[in-house]
């Protein structure tokens, strides 16, 4: 029997587009012949994947795990929200989500990572891409920890426990009852999946949009025709009101409207008898950033039916 060497494996992925697993079985099969295994796959649906490669997936499932001190957010994209209330999508990914709280923790090492005894986490996704017939994506994956404390997750509009379009981990640091920092991490989720902050605190505020900001304030106050050290602290004071906007401990919590998300933590550690700390948060919002296809459907509908020019 020829022996199925990892260049071979490789070698037949290129050409099917099928699992690392698929086609290891595929050249088993077919004592090492590649087009013969090529065709295997092919019969068994597995290489069909490749053909739907090349199409947008902007669509899918974003999904959230915890347990204890970690917690994990993946999303997968598919091509259309019909694949997001599929049975087998969600459950691949629950399960992936799973897999990467046990440490997988960029979707390189995802994709590698053994799904089931037969499959790796890519390969898994390849068989579906076949099964279901869209094409899909592990896009991206993070994971949040603590050494003492919680990470609690929040699902905006969930499709399914733990799945939906919006998923939110925060991270607090803290000695305090676990159930009781669960309520507060919770409730600071929801927050951030409506108030979007895209820092922690003001040392991590990224200072090239600062930069940004600040010249546009700069312009919009010397518009004015103020001295300059007039402007200095208008642009100042604009500044501070900047970072209420983008900070998270900065912001004023959505659940009251009136306190600062700073101020809800510190009020909530009093209360417990022990220092809490917002340790990290991360969102991730379905298809952020994706350039998705425009189309015509009267146009497609013209062309269908012979009628375009």
């Amino acid at each position: 029997m020829a022996e199925i060497t990892a260049a071979l494996v490789r070698d037949l992925r290129e050409k099917s587009g099928a699992g690392m697993m698929d086609c290891k079985k595929a050249l088993t099969e077919t004592n090492g012949n590649i087009e013969e295994a090529v065709d295997w796959l092919r019969k068994k649906g597995l290489a069909a994947a490749a053909k739907k490669a090349g199409r947008v997936a902007a669509e899918g499932l974003v999904g959230v795990a915890t347990s204890g001190s970690k917690g994990s957010v993946v999303e997968i994209n598919a091509e259309t929200d019909f694949v997001a209330r599929n049975d087998q999508f969600q459950a691949m990914v629950r399960n992936v989500t799973e897999i990467a709280l046990g440490g997988s923790h960029d979707a390189d090492a995802l994709k590698t990572a053994k799904y089931d005894d037969a499959n790796t986490v890519d390969g898994e996704i390849t068989r579906l891409i076949a099964t279901i017939g869209e094409n899909m994506s592990l896009r991206r994956v993070h994971t949040l920890s603590v050494p003492h404390g919680i990470v609690s997750s929040y699902i905006h509009n969930a499709t399914a426990p733990g799945l939906g379009k919006i998923g939110v981990l925060v991270a607090l640091e803290s000695t305090a009852p676990a159930d009781k920092l669960n309520e507060l991490g919770k409730k600071i989720a929801m927050h951030v999946a409506a108030a979007n902050p895209s820092a922690l605190c003001i040392d991590e505020v990224d200072p090239t949009a600062l930069d940004r900001e600040r010249t546009v304030l700069i312009e919009q106050a010397r518009a004015t025709g103020r001295p300059e050290d007039i402007i200095q602290k208008m642009v100042e004071g604009r500044v501070r009101k900047y970072y209420e906007e983008v900070v998270l401990l900065e912001q004023t919590y959505v659940l009251d409207g009136q306190t600062k998300v700073s101020d809800i933590v510190e009020q909530t550690a009093k209360e417990l008898g022990a220092p809490i700390k917002l340790a990290g948060y991360v969102k991730f919002t379905l298809g952020e950033g994706i350039e998705k296809e425009e189309s015509d459907f009267a146009a497609e509908v013209a062309a269908q039916a012979g009628l375009g020019k």
